[in-house]
């Protein structure tokens, strides 16, 4: 349940929820100070506790690392290869995918774990709703699909195999050039941030309909309509499910779009 949920089933007049139902300035000020813990918000807390779980997870798991894995070593061994399997070998190749199979996999977790904090209850926001997180990500994806691809082949061939379609006649260069350049170089880490922070943040707005709805109609007068908040938190239960498979997805989606633009720079025609 969100803090705007418990405020709300409670009866307080501070409706609808603001920017403060993403603090934890109410409890956290009392251990460091107020101006520090209005800096503390839920999705500081979710960074710092995705990028602890993870550490703890694998240094946990490769402790003591055997021939024959342990069930620890297992689960971190089928996270790592199933996307080195599946995205960065099928993609590049033997050779390439297994050079950056540890990013590509590095990038999956991160963002699963990250979108998962989109169901947990209490919490029930992911960083990835925020616009600057996708973006971040994106901006070091395209990155290195830039740094690849310039090492690859060199700046003048690489632009030449991005911005010029093999076989398009010459007179229409003119107008494919500048609207290939817009499309490869300049928006895809745009749309690539884009689709994950669109379908992460239109998940949660979902979530809050449904289940600040729910807390609304029950505190209505009327029977009938108290009746209905049933209905609207059964619908909450089955987005969430709902929300869990767009959470596995998307954490998908944008890693294997990260390896298909990382093959790209590597190929020798585009």
């Amino acid at each position: 349940m969100t803090d705007s949920a418990i405020v709300l089933a409670e009866g307080d007049s501070h409706f609808p929820p603001g920017i403060h139902s993403f603090d934890f300035a109410d409890w956290f000020s009392g251990l460091t100070g107020t101006a520090l813990a209005h800096m503390f918000t839920t999705i500081t807390f979710v960074v710092w506790a995705t990028v602890a779980i993870l550490i703890a997870f694998f240094l946990w798991a490769y402790r003591k690392p055997q021939i024959v894995p342990t069930k620890k070593q297992w689960m971190a061994e089928s996270a790592y290869g199933f996307i080195r399997n599946t995205v960065a070998i099928d993609l590049m190749g033997k050779k390439d995918g297994v050079r950056f199979a540890p990013y590509l996999a590095t990038l999956f977790i991160f963002i699963l774990l990250m979108n998962f904090w989109a169901i947990v209850p209490g919490i029930q926001i992911s960083p990835m709703s925020h616009i600057a997180f996708p973006a971040m990500l994106a901006v070091l994806s395209w990155g290195i699909y830039m740094f690849v691809g310039i090492k690859q082949h060199g700046l003048g061939k690489f632009l030449k195999m991005t911005c010029v379609p093999p076989g398009a006649p010459a007179f229409i260069y003119p107008l494919l050039i500048p609207i290939e350049f817009l499309q490869n170089i300049i928006l895809r880490p745009v749309t690539l941030a884009l689709r994950l922070f669109a379908n992460m943040f239109a998940g949660h707005l979902i979530l809050l309909v449904f289940i600040l709805g729910g807390f609304e109609m029950l505190n209505s007068s009327n029977v009938f309509i108290q009746g209905l908040s049933v209905f609207s938190f059964a619908m909450g239960i089955g987005m969430t499910l709902f929300e869990l498979i767009v959470i596995l997805l998307q954490a998908y989606v944008f890693t294997l779009l990260t390896g298909m633009y990382i093959q790209g720079s590597l190929a020798d025609e585009h």
